[in-house]
């Protein structure tokens, strides 16, 4: 199995699914692939702050850029990470203080994988 098959397959055991776009960065610069791999390696442990928190973060960040595809995929991860659905409603209600409407909109298909 090719190295960035063996790093997506270990992204998505630790995400609960397999990000497309990563198959496609790891067909075309797999050295970039590898350099993303180790980043999300830090975001997904425990340090100071638990991999849980550091995802929910995440998804506020995200919701505020209004990435939609972004805040699903963080949302997958959120609940990979065992979050409930009242942290990540306090999540939510970071984003709308942070970025208002708009941002929580952008988590309009995210939210409905918390159903």
């Amino acid at each position: 199995m090719a190295e960035h098959k063996k790093i997506i397959k270990e992204l998505g055991d630790k995400l609960g699914f397999e990000p497309q776009v990563l198959q496609i960065i790891g067909e075309l610069d797999p050295d970039f692939l590898q350099a993303y791999h180790k980043c999300d390696k830090r975001l997904l442990s425990d340090g100071a702050l638990t991999a849980k928190t550091k995802v929910l973060m995440a998804l506020a960040v995200v919701a505020s850029q209004r990435c939609e595809s972004c805040t699903v995929a963080q949302m997958r991860s959120a609940l990979n990470q065992g979050a409930t659905k009242k942290e990540i409603m306090e999540t939510m209600e970071v984003v709308f203080l942070t970025s208002g409407a708009p941002g929580v909109a952008s988590c309009r298909e995210a939210l409905k994988l918390v159903k």
